[in-house]
């Protein structure tokens, strides 16, 4: 992946708005993601949250930029904003095993890697051989591929054959199985341990009185399942698409 020159650039993030600062001025452009969805968050608000977080990392810089202008699916990746929350959990945790359930282009991977312990390992599962090839050399990149350990295949199969005790488990993967992923991770979560999951709010389709779509319905009984779970605390935030906060009691 080629090293990202100074230039202006913008993501499409659901109902996100991202300022990116591509040059040393430190000036920040302004763009509004447009999905079919609602906006539900007012762009704004995203920016002043964006300028005011802590700036990404050069690496993660170059990934973002290079998915924009390679991937025909740009907005699935978690971008800065998010990303830093990301790294905010995993540092506060200090995780010693974590699962992320859809590894992209790796720049979630790489945020969630960043408060494991120091015998710390991440997991990641992706379906798609040519994004895994990309996201292993951004873990080579990044001096990360001892820690990271990618698999590329149906995370529904992985998964039972990862004998871990989970710390932290991220979920973005396809969300037709959201439930079952939930269903699967729970038990193998150590108590006091948490599970994210991204997109519950599946670009304001589940606020619709009569949720429609395949993805969306998946989303709806998701967060139905997780409501009803007594198990586990859960708090979900309005944060870009939507993130459910899921701690195991």
């Amino acid at each position: 992946m080629p090293p990202v020159a100074n230039h202006w650039f913008t993501f499409c993030y659901g109902p996100e708005i991202l300022q990116r600062p591509g040059s040393a001025s430190g000036q920040f452009p302004i763009f509004v993601a447009n999905w079919q969805g609602m906006e539900m968050i007012s762009p704004e608000a995203q920016a002043y949250s964006a300028r005011y977080s802590t700036p990404e990392g050069e690496l993660l810089e170059e990934i973002a930029a290079y998915t924009v202008d390679n991937h025909p699916q740009a907005q699935m990746l978690s971008g800065h904003v998010q990303g830093k929350f990301l790294e905010m959990i995993s540092h506060l945790l200090h995780p010693r095993r974590v699962l992320e359930i859809g590894t992209f282009m790796g720049y979630s991977g790489l945020c969630l890697a960043a408060g494991l312990t120091g015998d710390g390992k991440l997991h990641t599962i992706e379906l798609r051989e040519e994004d895994a090839a990309i996201a292993a050399e951004n873990f080579k990149r990044a001096n990360w591929q001892d820690r990271i350990i990618l698999h590329v295949g149906n995370a529904l199969e992985i998964i039972p054959t990862l004998k871990e005790e989970w710390d932290l488990v991220f979920i973005d993967a396809d969300k037709v199985n959201y439930p079952a992923y939930y269903r699967l991770v729970l038990p193998r979560l150590r108590a006091g341990g948490l599970i994210i999951a991204d997109n519950v709010l599946f670009h304001g389709e589940v606020l619709e009185k009569e949720v429609k779509g395949k993805n969306a319905l998946a989303i709806q009984a998701f967060n139905e399942l997780v409501r009803a779970d007594d198990s586990v605390d859960k708090v979900m935030v309005t944060l870009r698409d939507g993130l459910f906060l899921i701690r195991k009691k």
